[in-house]
């Protein structure tokens, strides 16, 4: 695949358990479950007589949460026993009829709301049952064989540490380096090979000159370099390794140089690349590749502003063209680009021509403001038909004024009255489409967990469900409908919060 695409992606080697952050931001959501389905795996448990650890629904199970947030959370299966707690960390507990999810007392509050978006996803369909540390139950005991001992601090990860630069020869499965200190991104030469140590993670950086069999290599030459351990950090063999190409450097390596990337665009070999910035002053002359314009475009695309350019457009010596862009749809943009375009919010010329040829734009302004003062003045001389307002009666200059004002009262309390009904109906509507589940209302004090008086034959895992319309507003600051309509995460905080489970 790496060749098919001519060695430009960057490439990882990375082992269960040593994943870096870059690793787990790529799925958001993670989750590890033991054993497999493959017939590899089921064949090397046969031959080496071992259990089958294949994570089953019906069966017991306990996951490990960790992460920073909603775009960077995992969910771990490790062995289902007392010993694999950790009071830096929250859990989920479950077997074929329960789930508890459990959190240590060195847990944050953003911990537990990760624990919950898991919980979704694992056994979305059942009611967990909190468990806080020192205060479990004993089924939950029970479910991991037991009380033991456990842990307390988190699991420690491969620090970073100063990077180191070694430049490779490789020959015949054998590997010499040298290393570089006091490095810059000037040292990385392109005919070579180059491994840069972080202690947490290895980088074996291909110039593009290197030929396509040393390519190849890149990655035994990272594993050798671990075998061989030349800083003597006793590092493991199963540290993440990532292959870069030249030009196509990722961030997460580029931030160990004071990188310029003009540098890694620059044609010719080292020696080239060099003597190209002594004549240039200084300044990198980029490798600008030609390539054939389609018969199709004929080259007449209007060349955009340097500031309109986006970067998948393509460059030549003979002529500039955008990517993508038909003809027709340069033509038009020109128009739109052209400094001399008319302001699409003016009015357009065409307007004037609505007019007749007699009467211009201000003289018909003219008509029709003397039209409506016509109307007006007419509208004081000549009584109102019956029925019908033309004119506001606060307005009109009359000595029926004072017995038109109770009139005029008593016609906009009906409308008050009205607006008011309309709302009362619409609550009330509202009230009946939250009561129409057809399940019996029962008072809030009734339906809490530690009621003295519960009420019996209800589903326990939707109490909320039998509060009224009304009551349930009052205790949750919302209708039903808006509280369905939150994570079920959420849901589960506010039930808590009111004693609901």
């Amino acid at each position: 695949m790496v060749e098919s695409l001519k060695f430009l992606p960057s490439q990882a080697r990375i082992y269960e358990g040593n994943e870096p952050i870059q690793f787990f931001s790529i799925f958001q959501s993670f989750i590890v479950f033991k054993g497999g389905h493959s017939s590899g795996y089921k064949k090397y448990i046969a031959e080496n007589e071992l259990p089958d650890e294949t994570c089953k629904e019906d069966g017991a199970a306990l996951f490990r949460v960790q992460g920073s947030g909603p775009d960077n959370m995992q969910a771990i299966q490790v062995e289902p026993v007392a010993s694999s707690l950790n009071s830096s960390y929250c859990y989920i507990l479950h077997n074929d009829s329960s789930v508890f999810t459990w959190s240590g007392n060195l847990t944050t509050s953003e911990d537990q709301e990760l624990i919950e978006r898991q919980l979704d996803l694992i056994k979305p369909n059942m009611q967990s049952k909190p468990q806080k540390e020192g205060s479990e139950s004993e089924q939950f005991w029970d479910l991991l064989g037991g009380k033991s001992e456990y842990p307390s601090q988190k699991l420690a990860r491969e620090a970073e540490s100063d990077p180191h630069l070694f430049s490779c020869i490789f020959s015949k499965g054998n590997l010499k380096v040298s290393e570089i200190y006091n490095f810059t991104q000037d040292d990385l030469m392109t005919e070579d090979i180059f491994i840069l140590d972080t202690h947490s993670e290895i980088f074996v950086w291909v110039g593009q000159q290197v030929d396509s069999k040393s390519k190849l290599q890149a990655l035994c030459i990272g594993e050798k370099f671990l075998e061989n351990d030349f800083l003597l950090k006793k590092s493991s063999c199963e540290t993440p390794i990532y292959i870069v190409m030249e030009g196509s450097e990722p961030p997460f390596f580029t931030r160990f140089f004071t990188w310029d990337s003009a540098k890694s665009s620059m044609h010719g070999n080292s020696f080239q690349r060099k003597l190209a910035i002594v004549k240039n002053g200084g300044t990198p002359l980029l490798d600008k590749p030609k390539r054939r314009t389609p018969v199709s475009y004929g080259g007449r695309s209007s060349v955009p502003d340097k500031s309109q350019r986006s970067r998948s457009m393509s460059f030549s010596p003979d002529r500039v063209r955008v990517r993508g862009r038909s003809p027709a749809f340069n033509a038009l943009a020109a128009n739109f680009e052209s400094p001399n375009a008319r302001n699409l919010s003016t009015p357009p010329p065409v307007v004037r021509k609505v007019y007749p040829k007699s009467v211009s734009p201000d003289s018909a302004k003219l008509a029709s403001k003397a039209a409506a003062i016509a109307a007006l003045t007419a509208g004081f001389e000549q009584p109102p038909p019956a029925r019908q307002v033309i004119m506001p009666r606060s307005v009109k200059v009359s000595t029926e004024a004072p017995k038109l004002t109770p009139e005029s009262n008593s016609k906009e309390k009906p409308i008050s009255i009205r607006i008011e009904s309309l709302t009362i109906q619409e609550d009330v509507k509202e009230g009946e489409a939250e009561d129409e589940e057809g399940l019996p209302i029962y008072p809030y004090e009734r339906l809490k967990v530690n009621s003295p008086d519960p009420v019996t034959e209800i589903d326990v895992t939707k109490r909320e469900t039998y509060i009224s319309a009304a009551e349930f507003r009052e205790k949750f600051g919302m209708a039903k409908d808006a509280f369905y309509k939150l994570p079920k995460w959420k849901q589960n905080k506010l039930k808590m919060a009111l004693q609901l489970f």
